[in-house]
């Protein structure tokens, strides 16, 4: 997991932006992503009512995890673990707050923690 803005390293294998929304300030054609898979994002409500809220952290990991159960968002979760069956894969996000982002979900999940 890390941030999209953050330069791409060697050890990254595919890198995959997993946002609903392009990031702010960053031109498609510098964005060092190999994927922008926006279908596995949360939904714009459960984003909305989110707001990178801490707090709310634990109740947005049950509501997403619902919400990745649903037919397109458990298509796009199957091919990035195919992704990661393949090879190294990072989880790209704007998010500034890494330990709860919608990244720490994915990787719960298709590492089976």
């Amino acid at each position: 997991m890390k941030r999209v803005y953050d330069p791409p390293e060697p050890g990254d294998g595919t890198r995959v932006l997993v946002d609903r929304l392009w990031p702010r300030g960053l031109r498609k054609d510098a964005a060092a992503l190999d994927e922008w898979l926006r279908e596995v994002a949360p939904s714009d409500g459960l984003r909305r009512w989110y707001g990178h809220e801490p707090a709310r952290f634990e109740e947005f990991r049950r509501r997403y995890a619902e919400e990745l159960a649903e037919p397109d968002r458990a298509a796009a979760l199957d091919r990035l673990a195919r992704m990661a069956a393949d090879g190294p894969l990072t989880l790209l996000t704007a998010t500034r707050d890494l330990d709860h982002a919608l990244t720490v979900v994915l990787a719960e999940r298709l590492t089976g923690s």
